[in-house]
C-alpha cells in the first residue's frame, strides 16, 4: 500500500500541486473552458452585430486598456483583502460581463459586458500570480505556473472546436450564446472552488502606494517589462484579426479556426513540462528568449500561410510561444517583494497594458493598408524585443 502512496506523492512533488495552486489552477481551467467556447469568435460576434473593422480593433484596444487598469487595483485588493475573498469578488464580476455579452442587443452593449468580463482576466491576474509565489519556494515557481499553464490552456484544445460547432449549427448570435450560458454555469461552479483557498491575509508593515511599489522593482524586472512592452505591443497589432485573417483572407470556416486553436494549445501543453523542469534548475533566460522569438515569428506564419496546411504550421509556432511563459512568470515572482508581491505584479501588468493599448486600433488602420500588413509590423516590433531581453537581462539576474 505504501508504493502507490510513494508514486502519488512524487508526482505531487514534481508537479507542484500545493492545495492553494491546484484551487487557482483548477479556478483557471473552469473558466477557460467556458470563456474559450465564444472568447475567440468575439470579433465575428462584433461583426454580426454590425461592429465596422475599426470599432472591432477598437475593442482590442479596450481590452488591452482595461487588461492594464485593473491590475494594480486587482492586486491592491489581494493583498489588503486576502486571496479568496478576491478571487471570489472577481468571477462574480466576470459572471455579470458575461450576461451583458449573452443580451447585447447591438455591439457597442459588447463594450459594456468587456468592462465587467474583465474583471477575471485582469483584476485576478496578480492574485494567481501571487498564490504561486506565496505556497511555492522559488525553486518550484516555475513548474507552479506551468501546472496553472497546463490547466488553463486544455480546454483550449476543444472548447474552441466546440464554439465553432455550435456557431456552424445554430448561427453566429446563437452559438455565441449558447456557449456565454455555458460560461455562467460554470463560473459559479469557481465561485464554489476558490473559496478553498486557505492563504492567511499578510497584515501589518508600512503603508505603500504605487510610487512605492515601483521603487521597489529592480532594474532586471524593469528591463524585462520593457521587452515585454515590444513584444505584447506586436501580438496586439494582430490578436483580435486572427479569426478575422484566418476565415476572410484564408477562407477557413469557423469549426477550422476552432481547431487551428486546438493545434496550438496542445503545441503549448506539449512543451509546459520539460521547459519548466529545466529552466528551474537551469535558469529563466533562455526560455524566455524563446518565447520571444516564437511571437516574433507567429504573426509572420499566418501572414505567409495560403491554406489550412499553412496555417496549422503557424499555430503549431503560436504554441511555442508557451514555451517560456512559466519561466517569465516565475521571474517576476522571483524579483517581487514578497509583501508587495500581488501589487508588484499588478504593477507590471498595469505599465505593460497601457503601454501596449493602441495596438489593435493601429492594426486596424495597418488592416485597412492591407490584411498582411499588421502581421509583418508584428512580427517586425517582436524581433525588436526579443533583442532588447537578450542584451540588456544579463543571466544570473535571470536565473
Amino acid at each position: 500500500m505504501s508504493k502507490p502512496r510513494g508514486n502519488v506523492n512524487r508526482v505531487v512533488e514534481f508537479l507542484a500541486l500545493e492545495r492553494n495552486v491546484l484551487a487557482v489552477a483548477g479556478a483557471m481551467f473552469l473558466m477557460a473552458l467556458g470563456e474559450e467556447l465564444w472568447k475567440r469568435f468575439l470579433p465575428k460576434y462584433l461583426e454580426g452585430l454590425g461592429a465596422p473593422v475599426l470599432a472591432i480593433g477598437l475593442f482590442g484596444t479596450a481590452r488591452d486598456f482595461l487588461d492594464g487598469v485593473y491590475q494594480y487595483p486587482g492586486g491592491w485588493f489581494a493583498d489588503r483583502y486576502g486571496r479568496r475573498l478576491a478571487l471570489l469578488l472577481f468571477v462574480g464580476l466576470a459572471a455579470v460581463g458575461y450576461s451583458a455579452y449573452l443580451t447585447a442587443p447591438s455591439w457597442p452593449f459588447v463594450f459594456l459586458g468587456l468592462v465587467l468580463a474583465m474583471a477575471w482576466t485582469s483584476m485576478a491576474s496578480p492574485t494567481l500570480f501571487a498564490v504561486v509565489g506565496d505556497a511555492l519556494p522559488r525553486g518550484r515557481r516555475a513548474m507552479g505556473f506551468t501546472v496553472q499553464s497546463i490547466l488553463r490552456r486544455v480546454p483550449v484544445l476543444v472548447a474552441p472546436a466546440l464554439g465553432g460547432v455550435a456557431i456552424a449549427t445554430y448561427g453566429l448570435r446563437s452559438g455565441v450564446q449558447l456557449g456565454l450560458c455555458v460560461s455562467l454555469m460554470l463560473a459559479a461552479v469557481t465561485g464554489w472552488v476558490v473559496s478553498r483557498v486557505r492563504i492567511p491575509v499578510t497584515m501589518g508593515g508600512p503603508v505603500v502606494g504605487i510610487g512605492g511599489v515601483w521603487s521597489s522593482v529592480p532594474a532586471t524586472l524593469r528591463r524585462l517589462l520593457a521587452s515585454d512592452v515590444f513584444i505584447r505591443t506586436g501580438e496586439g497589432l494582430t490578436d483580435v484579426f486572427l479569426v478575422l485573417y484566418a476565415t476572410n483572407v484564408v477562407g477557413v470556416s469557423a469549426a477550422q479556426f476552432g481547431a487551428l486553436v486546438g493545434v496550438q494549445m496542445a503545441t503549448a501543453i506539449l512543451v509546459y513540462l520539460p521547459a519548466a523542469r529545466l529552466a528551474d534548475r537551469l535558469g529563466r533566460k533562455p526560455f524566455v528568449i524563446a518565447t520571444f522569438v516564437a511571437f516574433a515569428a507567429f504573426p509572420v506564419a499566418v501572414a505567409t500561410a495560403s491554406g489550412m496546411l499553412g496555417l496549422i504550421l503557424a499555430f503549431v509556432v503560436g504554441g511555442l510561444r508557451e514555451i517560456g511563459e512559466p519561466a517569465r512568470k516565475a521571474l517576476i515572482v522571483d524579483l517581487a517583494e514578497p509583501q508587495l508581491r500581488a501589487r508588484s505584479v499588478g504593477l507590471y501588468y498595469l505599465i505593460r497594458s497601457l503601454a501596449i493599448s493602441p495596438a489593435a486600433f493601429v492594426g486596424g488602420l495597418l488592416w485597412d493598408v492591407a490584411p498582411r500588413t499588421p502581421f509583418y509590423v508584428a512580427g517586425a516590433i517582436g524581433g525588436l524585443g526579443t533583442l532588447v531581453f537578450a542584451l540588456t537581462v544579463r543571466e544570473e539576474h535571470a536565473a
